[in-house]
């Protein structure tokens, strides 16, 4: 028996950086959502193995895999196969939700989900969902929103690969405000609206390390996108446009300069199987 899971790519629309632990764990105040496009993982019955194909596989190793990790969290067997198609330590959750697609396979498969599996990684709860949610502390606080409007959506990246604990690192300040209460979105507008009032922490510690980011951002606002911004730690940017078509001109405009862009759209929560 063969099971696939989609790893859908998370965005982080906003993200608010509101203290440090004592671990040395960073509090954050995130809305989240998801994409349809993302990466896909098959398990099948046999000894715990894992196979990469897809258009990023050269980039990620087998060794020490968050999917190998979240099935020994498991204790559970399985030949995994991931199709990776986002790119490697991006800002879009992509190991997260790889590791987080294992579990819910896995689960199918008769598995117990693990106790905590922020274990793995503190995007990996909310990946576990792949719903649009308030994540808060070090990512094992979630807070369940509506489903947000299905917008068209561009991904750009310009190649690069940013390490999460040198943006946060580069932190000028770590006790900020939360977020604003998070209404019910209809549209382009008001999310759009809202946003404008929130931030992502993390974007002007990304641009002391890359400011190609400054260049991904200004390539999405120039070819009308309605909104963009820095998801998590970067490198990658997202932009929010009024419809699929544009979209669509935007991600070609944008590979031009050899980035990595795609057209996709904001996801409906996955359903349960």
């Amino acid at each position: 028996m063969s099971i696939t899971e989609t790893a859908p790519a998370k965005l982080n629309l906003a993200l608010h950086v509101t203290g440090r632990r004592d671990d040395g764990y960073h509090l954050l105040d995130s809305l989240v959502a998801f994409t349809v496009l993302g990466d896909r993982v098959r398990l099948e019955p046999g000894p715990l193995a894992l196979r990469i194909d897809g258009p990023f596989a050269a980039d990620l190793s087998t060794d020490g895999n968050l999917c190998l990790r979240a099935a020994r969290l498991a204790g559970a067997d399985a030949a995994i196969t991931l199709t990776k198609s986002l790119p490697v330590a991006s800002g879009i959750g992509g190991g997260s939700a790889d590791a987080a697609a294992v579990l819910r396979g896995l689960a199918r498969m008769g598995h117990a989900l693990p106790a905590r599996p922020e274990r793995l990684g503190s995007d990996v709860p909310v990946c576990l969902s792949s719903a649009p949610a308030r994540m808060q502390g070090a990512g094992e606080i979630l807070t369940p929103l509506p489903p947000l409007p299905g917008l068209s959506v561009v991904l750009a990246n310009p190649g690069i690969a940013l390490s999460t604990p040198q943006v946060f690192a580069a932190l000028d300040r770590r006790d900020n405000p939360g977020l604003p209460a998070i209404p019910c979105f209809t549209g382009l507008a008001d999310l759009a609206t809202w946003l404008a009032g929130t931030r992502n922490d993390l974007e002007p510690a990304a641009l002391t390390l890359a400011p190609v980011i400054g260049q991904v951002l200004d390539g999405l606002r120039t070819t009308g996108a309605a909104f963009a911004r820095m998801s998590g730690s970067g490198a990658t940017c997202f932009g929010l446009y009024a419809t699929a078509d544009t979209a669509r001109i935007a991600a070609n405009a944008l590979k031009q300069h050899g980035w990595w862009a795609v057209a996709t759209e904001l996801a409906p929560p996955l359903m349960p199987r």
